[in-house]
């Protein structure tokens, strides 16, 4: 089922290949967190949950979750044998430990990475002969975050493989919301993550309305925003002073290895961004 599975996915080159199989472990950690019913107590969103379910063109690492309800005694660990499960069905050994806290932060985090997968894969159809060398280090992080603002929505939305499952998510005006939380106060001092800036003009494009109000919750919770509400004439303002400050080439450079197309983002440019976000839908 696997090599059926990753040949779908008709990688050209060993990183396609890699980035088909992280993309195959994600959805067979979301399988093994479906039948230990995590999805009662938490929501889909982030990178991951776009591409997977809404198609988005790009690459993604981790599995981000927010519990629906605050709980600062939530532990994901209760849920790994369920996960681990999933995979030894499968004829594949994983690992997954908990990252030890040093901090307050409500993110509680495991990464999984794979113990003995195969010494390589072979294709015979479709990609004759490419092989697969499964590095130790290919790791998935899984966050949840255990004290999640307010003011958003979920929905179920259907995997098929490894067999067919409903995973609770973020509807796309609250995703939106988050992509927008994340580009605008990320804590990355002069560092940029271009897939923030990938997704967002995904959802301008897309015509995606964003939840306004979820984004003012996610501000102010992170203490980035102190009014009770944010207009859109403000979120532009903001935007606009983001795109100015921010070295275009710098974002490129970021997010050119999760794109099969980097020649896409030849147009990027502060004049681009800043047209851009004009575009930008508010959900009513």
């Amino acid at each position: 089922m696997i090599k059926q599975w990753i040949e779908s996915y008709g990688p050209k080159n060993i990183q396609e290949t890699e980035q088909a199989l992280r993309e195959i472990m994600q959805e067979i950690t979301l399988a093994g967190l479906y039948r230990a019913n995590f999805f009662k107590y938490a929501a889909f969103y982030g990178g991951t949950a776009l591409r997977i379910f809404h198609g988005l063109n790009r690459f993604s690492e981790d599995l981000d979750f927010s519990l629906l309800e605050k709980n600062a005694d939530f532990e994901l660990e209760p849920f790994f044998n369920s996960v681990i499960g999933e995979f030894n069905a499968l004829g594949m050994q994983v690992s997954l430990k908990q990252k030890i806290k040093f901090n307050t932060s409500s993110i509680d985090s495991a990464f999984l990475k794979p113990d003995t997968l195969w010494s390589e894969l072979i294709f015979e159809n479709t990609i004759p002969q490419i092989k697969l060398s499964v590095k130790p280090s290919i790791k998935i992080k899984v966050e949840v975050d255990t004290d999640p603002p307010i003011n958003f929505e979920t929905e179920n939305q259907l995997l098929t493989k490894p067999f067919s499952f409903y995973v609770n998510c973020f509807t796309l005006p609250n995703l939106f919301a988050g992509k927008m939380h994340a580009l605008l106060f990320r804590k990355w001092k002069n560092r940029v993550k271009g897939r923030d800036w990938y997704d967002m003009e995904w959802y301008i494009k897309k015509g995606v309305e964003l939840n306004l109000k979820h984004l003012c919750q996610r501000a102010l919770e992170s203490g980035d925003w102190t009014e009770k509400s944010i207009t859109k004439n403000q979120l532009l303002e903001l935007l606009h002073t983001k795109i100015n400050s921010s070295k275009i080439e710098n974002v490129k450079e970021d997010v050119s290895r999760f794109v099969k197309k980097p020649n896409e983002l030849e147009i990027w440019s502060q004049d681009y961004f800043n047209k851009m976000v004009v575009k930008l839908k508010i959900k009513k």
